[in-house]
């Protein structure tokens, strides 16, 4: 495993709730990503971790294999892969999103 593959395993696993996007929470870089922190905000998350994987593309790169998902942003929860923008979306729609980001 690369340094970058353990970094980012033991993100996921010390934080609660992780999002790999594009720019920032308070200035994303794509949509897809502000839509993400949208969602994340409206179910209430507070101790939310964002990583800007534009910064480094080691990281860029490295979450794409570390998940086996092609696009960012990515969702993580307690160390679980949740999946991107659209799954968040459909989660949040079905309620499943606020529950998962309660518990």
């Amino acid at each position: 495993m690369s340094d970058v593959q353990s970094w980012i395993k033991e993100t996921v696993t010390t934080n609660p709730v992780v999002l790999f996007m594009k720019g920032t929470a308070q200035f994303p870089q794509c949509g897809f990503s502000g839509r993400a922190i949208q969602i994340i905000k409206s179910c209430g998350v507070e101790n939310l971790v964002t990583i800007n994987v534009l910064e480094d593309a080691a990281v860029r790169q490295g979450i794409k294999d570390f998940s086996n998902w092609p696009t960012i942003p990515q969702l993580y929860v307690k160390g679980e892969f949740i999946g991107g923008s659209d799954i968040m979306n459909e989660m949040f729609e079905s309620g499943e999103m606020q529950a998962l980001l309660k518990a």
